[in-house]
């Protein structure tokens, strides 16, 4: 007879999900265990007996978080070749910086939280980054292709996080515009 206990294994994914939400859409401060618990249909001590602590989740949600940006660059690269970075980079301003901000990319709604976080964190986050960059280095050609990811993710994630703080449409088209602009331009 099948269980109708959730397995230990979904019941973490469950809670590395609910944080990855709360944590985008409302920061580190403002993401609480007993709410993402209850998003993930779960209790307080069902988070407890699977994360020490809420920084520990966190850390998890963070270094998860980039995975879909690195297979990204991955997939565009293979997709378009040598032509991948115009079609990434409209990807990236408008799927990923103009998705809900709870599934928004980790580099411009994290990276605050990330800076004020303990230090394993921030070496996770750094570890993390270095593939970012070094995906996207593979896309460059040149010995210059590490300096050219570094200001194409710098770009990229600044604009998605001005177009999220700007209230007007037009400013953030501004932003939007002048992004493409200096990215496609690598």
């Amino acid at each position: 007879m099948k269980s109708t206990q959730p397995d230990q294994g979904d019941a973490r994914a469950r809670l590395l999900a609910a944080g990855g939400r709360a944590f985008r859409s409302s920061g580190y401060g403002g993401a609480g265990i007993d709410g993402l618990a209850k998003d993930a249909g779960l209790t307080s001590g069902a988070f407890y007996a699977h994360f020490d602590s809420k920084a520990e989740a966190f850390e998890i949600v963070v270094a998860d978080g980039f995975k879909p940006l690195v297979a990204a660059i991955g997939a565009f690269q293979e997709r378009h070749g040598r032509g991948w970075l115009g079609p990434f980079v409209d990807f990236y301003l408008v799927e990923l910086g103009g998705s809900e901000l709870c599934d928004a990319c980790v580099l411009p709604m994290l990276s605050g939280d990330v800076a004020r976080s303990r230090p394993s964190t921030r070496a996770a986050y750094a570890e993390h980054f270095g593939r970012v960059v070094a995906a996207l280095a593979q896309g460059f050609r040149g010995e210059r292709a590490r300096d050219r990811a570094h200001a194409l993710v710098s770009i990229l994630a600044g604009a998605a996080m001005l177009r999220r703080a700007l209230p007007d449409e037009q400013a953030r088209q501004a932003v939007l515009d002048g992004a493409r602009a200096a990215a496609r331009v690598l």
